[in-house]
């Protein structure tokens, strides 16, 4: 198997760049790779949120749409990098932010990681025990624990894998539940109940998008064993449709099971299981499992990475041990799940929260990223440098980090959120738009420096192995 060592089904690639010769796939499977991963309950409360917090059903549905559309977008930028560079996505960061600036958005990352991998594991681990009629808290995520850190630790190929799986059975399972919800609702019901407010529509986009930006920071490393001949419209493309279509699906059936009400917002798993009936309950809950798993993988082997890139800005090193790569990935499993364990009573709240939170430090990021890589650097990337601290990019450039700091201070009057309301929002009637701003502020502003300041090279410089190979 490409990127595997003889003999072995697991993947030994890390940080290092994919060789044209392990490169191998079609950008048809980013497609099923972001639709399964989309397609699963926590992006369906992520969808009821927008009506828990204020929203009209059809606002909700239209405002999701919109943030779906523009973060999908912007995620699948990021994926079109993966075939070209052959690089994760928080190395070739490195390119802008230097090779140990990038640890700053890396810290965020890691914790977005564990977040969103303990969320997940609460409410898997709530289907498995309904599955086996287990009381304990501890049995599901044990179980469903244990399950990500197999599939993570074989890797890239089985990731891929299980996201076709996922497809099927969110595709099945997802019509059922929505049969079944509009034979046992009347739906016309969940529109209309709450008036129409720019305050509710903005929180709605700004959910999706937010939720579309999280995972900005590890898409291209689900697209970098693809060959590099691959155009990048058809890897964005690909990547674009399956998140945009596969969480628009899940959040808009969030919508209505939300304004419809039930106990959807109390028991998130129970409703489901309910919803599907007796008979057929389990259904609900291999839908649940399959979705989070998918989805959980890219948490931790999204989440190993970064930690690995991390490390080796210090020590300049590109690979590690197959035992050090099976223990990072373990660790961070480990911890999501006594993170989970552990999970607040206040779930939906707190969600919401973390949500809005990484929209807003993840969009100037995202911003500096794309501006340099198809405005300044044009594809042009020094990769040997990205592992050299004293190479071409150095340690830390002043211009990302400066404009990355300023795109995330920029948005503090024009926040809206549980623990902060900024002035210009409470002049907007409560209106968030803080992430707009910083994507515009942050693009233009470091476009400007960026152009001046940055050294690119003349071409794209490859690694020796890459030279030998023929590329």
């Amino acid at each position: 198997m490409a990127g595997h060592a003889q003999g072995s089904i697991v993947e030994r690639r890390t940080i290092d760049m994919i060789p044209e010769s392990e490169r191998h796939g079609s950008p048809s499977s980013q497609f099923t790779l972001w639709f399964g991963a989309n397609l699963q309950i926590t992006a369906v409360v992520d969808g009821a949120l927008a009506v828990v917090f204020g929203a009209e059903a059809a606002v909700a549905i239209l405002g999701l749409l919109i943030g779906n559309v523009l973060g999908g977008a912007v995620m699948a930028l990021h994926s079109a990098q993966g075939p070209r560079l052959g690089l994760p996505q928080m190395i070739s960061s490195r390119a802008q932010f230097g090779v140990r600036g990038a640890i700053l958005p890396l810290v965020l990352v890691i914790v977005m990681y564990l977040g969103f991998a303990a969320t997940g594991t609460v409410l898997s681990g709530q289907a498995i025990n309904l599955m086996f009629g287990v009381e304990a808290p501890q049995f599901g995520i044990i179980v469903f624990g244990t399950l990500t850190a197999i599939v993570a630790v074989v890797g890239y190929n089985l990731i891929h894998v299980l996201g076709r799986i996922a497809t099927v059975i969110g595709i099945l399972g997802f019509g059922y539940l929505t049969f079944r919800l509009f034979s046992q609702y009347d739906v016309a019901q969940a529109f209309g109940q709450k008036p129409v407010t720019l305050a509710s529509f903005l929180l709605a986009v700004a959910l999706s998008a937010g939720w579309q930006l999280t995972f900005a920071p590890y898409v291209a490393d689900y697209s970098r064993y693809l060959p590099s001949r691959e155009t990048g419209a058809a890897t964005f493309w690909s990547t674009f449709l399956g998140t945009a279509i596969g969480a628009q699906l899940a959040m808009t059936f969030g919508v209505l099971v939300a304004a419809l009400g039930g106990n959807f917002l109390k028991n998130q798993v129970g409703f489901m299981g309910e919803l599907a009936g007796a008979s057929l309950a389990i259904v609900a809950y291999l839908v649940i499992v399959t979705g989070k798993l998918t989805v959980n993988c890219l948490n931790a082997y999204g989440g190993f990475m970064t930690m690995l890139t991390t490390v080796t800005a210090f020590n300049n090193r590109q690979r590690i041990s197959a035992l050090a790569r099976i223990a990072y990935i373990v660790g961070f499993v480990l911890v999501s799940m006594i993170i989970a364990l552990f999970a607040s009573a206040n779930f939906l709240n707190n969600f919401k929260n973390f949500v809005l939170l990484l929209l807003a430090v993840f969009v100037p990021w995202s911003a500096v990223n794309l501006v340099d890589y198809y405005l300044i650097s044009k594809e042009r990337v020094d990769i040997p440098a990205l592992y050299d601290a004293a190479g071409r990019y150095g340690a830390y450039n002043g211009t990302a980090l400066g404009s990355y700091l300023l795109g995330v201070v920029i948005q503090i009057p024009f926040l809206n959120q549980a623990l902060y309301e900024g002035p210009i929002a409470r002049m907007l009637g409560g209106a968030d738009i803080s992430w707009i701003v910083s994507l515009a502020v942050t693009s233009i502003v470091y476009y400007l420096l960026a152009r001046r300041t940055m050294s690119v090279p003349d071409r794209m410089i490859l690694p020796a192995e890459a030279v030998t190979a023929g590329r």
